[in-house]
């Protein structure tokens, strides 16, 4: 079986065996991509959650090459009052997740009280409670590092950070489906697919919702963002290519701390992680996932072979309970 096929035998798997409503997969190796999809457009435009932190985390490397902030800054510089023990917060630790911040999106009551939320207002629900453990103590993922990155880049440039985005990475590269939607704007863009949320629940037979429009502002700078497969593999494939940062930066962003209760094969650099597959394979990305989508982007370090994978749902049933393992069965047929 060619590893093409192999790619086609989990896809139709996914929808068949694991009850996923749609899948797609796009693979770049060197000079030559193809696509496959069941159920769904290979244009597809999608949530791409916690792969946002990629594009956040190149902006502040960016910044930082420019001698604009210095990645051992104490947040407290630049977002005074905020951030208890911000003045032993360097953003560094934002970046790698070892500042012990409480992750916001734990308090879904507070996330329940508004239609649209300011990152001042995430910062602060994650601020009333208190942190997991000291700065750099530990390792936990916390999506009140990234809003507070995303803070810091606005205070930098005094601009908002989806025009940095923008500017930065996605208008020169000619990502043309990718975004980081303002507060109130719930559209993904055409073409896109129904994203079919059970809201996380581990019954099986949880109703089924359609999260196609969904706030984005609770999200933002750790997992607002739309994209499309072949945008993900464009961007990833300038960013491990070395095109995106100077080399200091460069290995800044690559130089990975373990993880803790995350996932056993994985370590996390600055807003990119790094897979060991079970060939002994290391793959480099992010994966991210949000009601109604989930998705991997992850490719070999230099960045000529990618693979940008994308489910509309956030469950999978069966031999592999969770989407995340649909994509991980992708990950390993895609880079045999």
């Amino acid at each position: 079986m060619t590893k093409i096929d192999e790619v086609r035998d989990v896809l139709d798997k996914a929808v068949s065996e694991a009850g996923v409503p749609g899948i797609l997969a796009e693979i770049r190796e060197h000079d030559q991509t193809w696509s496959e999809v069941r159920e769904r457009s290979a244009e597809d435009r999608f949530r791409i959650g916690s792969v946002t932190k990629t594009f956040t985390a190149t902006v502040v490397l960016q910044l930082a090459a420019e001698n604009r902030l210095d990645l051992d800054d104490p947040v407290g510089k630049w977002l005074p009052g905020l951030v208890a023990r911000g003045d032993e917060i360097p953003v560094r630790r934002l970046l790698n997740h070892t500042s012990g911040l409480f992750n916001y999106t734990q308090d879904q009551p507070a996330l329940s009280t508004r239609e649209t939320y300011t990152p001042h207002q995430l910062a602060e629900i994650a601020m009333a409670h208190p942190a997991d453990f000291a700065p750099g103590a530990g390792w936990g993922y916390s999506n009140t590092n990234y809003v507070l990155a995303g803070m810091v880049a606005e205070r930098v440039t005094g601009r908002d950070l989806a025009d940095e985005i923008t500017d930065r990475v996605t208008r020169p590269l000619g990502l043309t489906a990718t975004r980081l939607p303002r507060a109130g704007d719930e559209t993904l863009g055409e073409p896109h697919s129904v994203h079919y949320t059970k809201l996380f629940s581990p019954d099986p037979d949880a109703e089924i919702h359609d999260a196609s429009a969904l706030e984005p502002s609770p999200y933002w700078a750790a997992g607002g963002m739309v994209s499309s497969a072949g945008d993900l593999l464009r961007f990833f494939e300038a960013l491990l290519g070395g095109r995106l940062l100077p080399p200091e930066q460069q290995s800044a962003m690559f130089t990975t701390t373990p993880t803790r209760d995350w996932l056993d094969s994985a370590s996390y650099g600055l807003g990119v992680s790094s897979l060991t597959l079970s060939d002994g394979t290391e793959v480099w990305g992010m994966g991210g996932a949000l009601f109604g989508s989930w998705t991997y982007v992850y490719g070999s370090r230099d960045g000529t072979h990618l693979m940008a994978a994308n489910i509309n749902a956030d469950w999978a049933t069966g031999a592999w309970d969770d989407p995340g393992a649909v994509l991980t069965a992708l990950l390993e047929a895609g880079f045999r």
